[in-house]
């Protein structure tokens, strides 16, 4: 007979190392006498009862895949569950269905491995139902509090990188100015990153408004030096000083409704107009979302999952399992989703990026 019984869904967007977290879950639960359930499609499976008992088999050869074997969305939150009536959404409050259905397979602990929208959900349940939970921190954007580094993060820096990288060839040989806009929502670590990384002249990050002028200026330097090419990473949640972000569309009933979008284009558009250099934007998208995952990923996915069973075992429950001084620690779950976690501007790593010349576009 088992010595309990746990629980496991992938909520929000896909994201690179979530099948290796569900292999540390499952592994470690199953080790440890443990019956494990995979619910499928996230929050939705949590609420029309998509539900299985997960083995060995059903995790091997997982380790290295992107995407995730038990499905997400970033729909349907239990608490304002979305159903389309007459062609417009309808909102029905489904915790007691979530409620009777963990019961009814005995589950005494629920993993979310989730970014925000999906580990506020998490706390709710906590909180408002009596749930025992246990957060696992999932976003390319790395902007979860509470923690160091989310899983994911390092796979979408590696991919933004190596467009960087590819992008100089072009740049160079057409005596063009590349933009490359990249993931994040309203944090720019995935910028940052991997615009030092890959050698970018300018990086437009959300935490820094830019001047286009001065972003104009650093080409011009260039110029002025024999480098008849410059190189940008933008942020999509970039923005001129005193303007707008730039908002691709709308969704609604999604966790994250407003879908960011298009600042590179306008970028490119404003510096050919002013300068009459011909200037191209790459929007590099969800190819950041999709792949294998990095060994580093693999590696902290592993420890994110393990750790959040060991939580579950020593009954350390509605907490966040999280990366402190390469040691894996747990946080309240209501402190880990709280606020957005922004890179500092006036932290090293954009010291370092101005050392080197790298302009953020807010030079006088």
């Amino acid at each position: 007979m088992a010595k309990g019984t746990l629980a496991v869904l992938t909520g929000g967007g896909d994201c690179p190392g979530l099948n290796a977290v569900i292999r540390g879950v499952v592994k470690s639960a199953l080790k440890n006498g443990y019956d494990i359930y995979g619910i499928q499609n996230g929050f939705n499976g949590l609420i029309n009862d998509q539900m299985k008992l997960m083995t060995y088999e059903d995790i091997s050869g997982i380790l290295p895949r992107g995407g995730t074997v038990l499905g997400t969305t970033n729909r349907d939150n239990p608490f304002k569950f979305a159903v389309e009536e007459d062609g417009k959404f309808v909102y029905y409050d489904k915790r007691d269905t979530v409620v009777e259905n963990l019961k009814k397979h005995g589950i005494e602990a629920l993993i979310v491995i989730g970014g925000d929208g999906s580990l506020n959900i998490a706390a709710e349940l906590s909180l408002e139902c009596g749930v025992n939970v246990i957060g696992v921190p999932k976003t390319i954007d790395n902007d979860l509090p509470c923690t160091e580094r989310t899983f994911g993060f390092d796979t979408a820096m590696e991919v933004a990188t190596e467009a960087v990288d590819r992008l100089h060839t072009t740049a160079e040989s057409h005596h063009r100015v590349m933009a490359l806009e990249v993931m994040g929502r309203y944090a720019g670590w995935i910028a940052l990153h991997s615009g030092i990384a890959g050698g970018a002249d300018v990086i437009l990050l959300p935490e820094i408004p830019y001047n286009i002028d001065a972003v104009i200026a650093k080409i011009r330097e260039r110029i002025s030096h024999g480098k008849l090419f410059s190189i940008i990473v933008v942020a999509e949640g970039a923005k001129p000083i005193g303007g707008e972000l730039s908002v691709a569309r709308m969704v609604e009933g999604s966790f994250e409704p407003i879908r960011l979008g298009g600042v590179g284009a306008k970028i490119v558009d404003e510096i050919e107009a002013k300068t009459g250099i011909e200037s191209r934007c790459t929007v590099l998208g969800y190819l950041q979302r999709g792949g294998s995952p990095t060994p580093f990923d693999r590696v902290l996915s592993t420890r994110y999952g393990v750790a959040a069973v060991e939580a579950c075992i020593n009954k350390n429950y509605n907490v966040m399992v999280s990366l402190h001084h390469d040691e894996i620690l747990t946080v309240p779950i209501g402190k880990a989703a709280e606020k957005v976690r922004l890179v500092p501007s006036d932290s090293s790593i954009i010291r370092a990026a101005r050392q080197i010349g790298i302009s953020f576009g807010d030079e006088e």
